[in-house]
């Protein structure tokens, strides 16, 4: 099929772009339209009893819709397509935009977009823009989001393109119409991005579950015949998630450090990182809300502590005992210190935490200039790090010379999970020395320890 007949040059400024479907992606999409600078007309079947539309778009029928407009963006499902079918005449030449998405995976035996071209097989389906959540157009969370297009015809998809570039999308073209079935199963992927920051919490959290089960419950029915099954629940479960989320903080940077001591080893920024490290810094910020959650968990099991049957009752046994026996506590003041840091340093920690993950938020990322963001999530970072991880040390302060302190001679979970975070800020602590730190800085402006000399005549 030819498209001479369409000037596609003036598709977005001379013409409206016609939206068939009023719904929320179809009402969103035409609003994001109109404050791009674009004329919006809607077809509908019943343009009379149109309501809630953006405000400067006009409706019409179908048929009227399709006359003032050369490219169409269908939102309406594929099981409502019939009627497309009936206007095939009427789109001969025109550029069809398939949104649609189904429920799942092979629901139909061909894509979307392909049914549509055998239903209209003269005008120019283009599949693209599919990715994209009503939520988001209202919200104008688009700029730099990247979207599909595929078709087979290249004009088309030109003139497609340069309306999401418009609206401040990146376009990736996937090329043919065969591609239609992968861009349609895109948005059935669920959380793709935390596939790898999920496998390592769950592998973390089976790991220091079972070790602690081992360490304070077995152990302790083994070796002292004391059953006490029931500290599961909240005991063992609020040792288990602030140790995953210091870890899980900590394999956030990580990454960076290691990428740092690549290119002063490499001496220059201009060598690609192995895939291994790539999509381990790709996943960074998932990592960080992962932690964030159990960092969460942690407080709120925390705070349920003197709610607990065991604290109390613990609480008013000792106080019996110490008064059947006329004893008393003498008052540490080292060990108020201790604690009262502790809680501080915990407390400091998590609003560090989370106005890190604060920052992650697109609504709240967008409105901060690059330094920002970079101070944030950088300087800001590190200090929570450094934070928590002291946090860490101070729960452990006076337990670390103890033989109680390790059961079976396994050392402590606590402080199996400093260990990681100690490593980052001492690779950090190497990074920000003058002398590492300029070199580095010099690398990543662009200089290279082995760039050929420029000769001189």
């Amino acid at each position: 099929m030819s498209m001479e007949t369409l000037d596609m040059e003036a598709l977005p400024e001379l013409e409206p772009l016609c939206i068939f479907g009023t719904g929320d992606l179809g009402r969103s999409l035409g609003m994001r339209l109109l404050q791009s600078g674009f004329r919006v007309v809607y077809g509908s079947r019943r343009p009379q009893s149109c309501g809630l539309l953006p405000l400067g778009a006009q409706v019409m029928t179908h048929a009227e819709a399709t006359q003032a407009a050369s490219l169409i963006f269908i939102c309406v499902h594929r099981e409502h397509y019939d009627f497309l079918e009936t206007m095939a005449p009427h789109l001969k030449g025109k550029v069809l935009v398939d949104l649609s998405n189904n429920l799942k995976k092979n629901m139909y035996p061909e894509a979307n977009a392909a049914y549509l071209q055998r239903l209209v097989p003269k005008a120019a389906v283009v599949k693209g823009l599919n990715t994209l959540s009503a939520w988001a157009l209202q919200n104008g969370l688009l700029a730099g989001k990247q979207v599909y297009l595929c078709g087979d015809h290249a004009e088309a998809k030109q003139a497609v393109a340069q309306i999401a570039t418009k609206l401040g999308l990146t376009v990736l073209d996937k090329g043919s119409l065969s591609a239609a079935r992968e861009l349609e199963d895109f948005p059935l992927q669920l959380f793709p991005e935390f596939r790898l920051p999920l496998l390592i919490a769950v592998s973390l959290l089976a790991f220091f579950f079972f070790y602690l089960l081992i360490r304070d419950v077995i152990y302790a029915f083994v070796e002292k015949g004391n059953e006490i099954s029931y500290r599961i629940m909240v005991s063992l479960a609020n040792k288990v998630f602030p140790i995953v989320a210091l870890v899980m903080l900590s394999l956030c940077y990580l990454p960076g450090a290691i990428a740092a001591f690549l290119q002063l080893y490499r001496g220059t920024k201009y060598s690609r990182f192995p895939y291994w490290l790539d999509r381990w810094m790709l996943c960074r910020k998932q990592m960080g809300l992962l932690a964030l959650g159990f960092a969460f968990l942690h407080v709120i099991y925390t705070l349920i502590i003197p709610l607990r049957y065991t604290f109390w009752n613990a609480l008013v046994s000792d106080a019996v005992n110490k008064m059947k026996n006329n004893e008393t506590t003498e008052f540490s003041k080292t060990e108020a210190w201790a604690t009262d840091s502790f809680f501080a340093l915990g407390i400091l920690g998590f609003f560090l935490f989370v106005l890190l993950g604060l920052t992650s938020l697109p609504s709240v990322g967008g409105s901060l200039s690059w330094r920002e963001f970079n101070f944030v999530q950088s300087k800001l970072g590190y200090l929570t790090l450094l934070v928590c991880t002291t946090h860490g040390y101070l729960y452990g302060w006076n337990k670390f010379l103890l033989p109680a302190t390790y059961k079976w001679y396994t050392p402590p979970a606590f402080m199996l999970c400093l260990i990681v975070p100690s490593v980052v800020l001492v690779l950090k602590l190497i990074i920000l020395l003058p002398c590492v730190d300029r070199t580095l800085t010099r690398i990543r402006q662009g200089w290279e320890r082995n760039q050929p000399k420029e000769e001189t005549g």
